[in-house]
């Protein structure tokens, strides 16, 4: 379970057994989404490609609604990824939910917060990494599957106080019986409403061997995630892979990060950096890297950290290092 800092997503493979299950063909779904049949394989998708997907789904089974319960309630217990596995052997209902909040992280986009009061347990869904919405089926599904986590787990048929979703949903008629609550549609967030009560209920599916193995090996994949999920990790990521085109942008990396030029200014001023220190550093460490081959000319060298004429490059390489490239490359190549 290893991560870009960036957007990658994986499908878990009972995504694709589930709508064949529904009779909704793999390759249709790609085709609707306007994408290769080669993402049916692909070991991750980006957002983008992850949203289309869903779009698709939701456009070839008509209404929202049917797809939102057909897909949580069909996906198959075998099919879980690791990540799942690890919520539905917990110990009780809080515990997994506490769980799938934890490691919801390991599988972007959706990002969930769990708030306990009164007599209500609220969770919200929210988006990592991106200021675009994702689309209602996704939306639905996710909020739909942590009430059947519960079911699956305690082995009764649990309802929720309520839901809300802040978009069209379908036959709202078919969610209501579905969740068994009343359905709030055009609400400010998207989220589920539990008894709080229901939280204490023991898991029938509980597992305390298993556990003990996936624990620590996801607590150690989210905690080298996090690390490299930085916004300036990820700003640095992307400037690497686009370095040899030119100059990189704010705007363009912004684009990339579905996020706007002021919300990457302000989340970089929160992690005391800046862009234009991001790339001088990134053309630093990629110069550094790059000098260490020796089959790379030093003008190629310029060239692939985004350097228009190898005379600029000299200069900044001076500044970084207190000498030129030709004598920082014979050195550290005899040493």
């Amino acid at each position: 379970m290893k991560f870009q800092p960036s957007d990658p997503i994986r499908i878990p493979p009972g995504f694709w057994a589930s709508l064949r299950q529904l009779g909704i063909a793999a390759h249709d779904v790609a085709r609707k989404a306007g994408q290769p049949l080669t993402i049916i394989t692909e070991p991750a998708v980006t957002t983008a490609q992850y949203f289309a997907l869903w779009q698709a789904y939701s456009d070839l089974i008509g209404d929202t609604a049917k797809g939102i319960i057909g897909l949580a309630a069909g996906f198959e217990t075998a099919k879980y990824p690791p990540t799942v596995l690890a919520t539905y052997h917990a110990r009780d209902y809080r515990d997994a939910l506490k769980r799938m909040v934890r490691y919801k992280q390991l599988c972007p986009p959706e990002n969930l917060r769990i708030i306990e009061e009164g007599e209500n347990c609220t969770i919200e869904l929210e988006w990592q990494y991106t200021e675009q919405p994702g689309p209602p089926m996704l939306i639905g599904v996710t909020l739909a599957y942590l009430l059947e986590l519960g079911r699956r787990g305690t082995g009764q048929l649990l309802t929720a106080r309520f839901v809300e979703f802040s978009h069209a949903m379908g036959d709202v008629q078919v969610l209501e019986a579905y969740f068994g609550c009343p359905i709030r549609i055009g609400a400010p967030c998207n989220r589920l409403t539990l008894h709080r009560s229901d939280l204490d209920r023991p898991f029938v599916s509980y597992n305390e061997e298993l556990l003990e193995i996936l624990t620590p090996a996801l607590d150690q994949t989210l905690n080298e995630q996090q690390r490299k999920r930085s916004t300036t990790g990820r700003v640095k990521w992307i400037m690497k892979r686009s370095l040899s085109g030119g100059r990189p942008d704010m705007q363009a990396v912004a684009k990339e990060l579905g996020m706007s030029d002021r919300t990457l200014q302000r989340r970089l001023t929160e992690e005391n950096t800046t862009f234009k220190q991001l790339l001088a550093q990134t053309r630093h460490e990629q110069a550094r890297e790059y000098l260490a081959d020796p089959s790379l000319e030093i003008k190629e060298v310029a060239f692939m950290i985004g350097f228009e004429d190898q005379n600029s490059f000299y200069r900044a390489f001076r500044l970084w290092e207190g000498d030129t490239p030709s004598n920082w490359r014979s050195e550290h190549l005899h040493t």
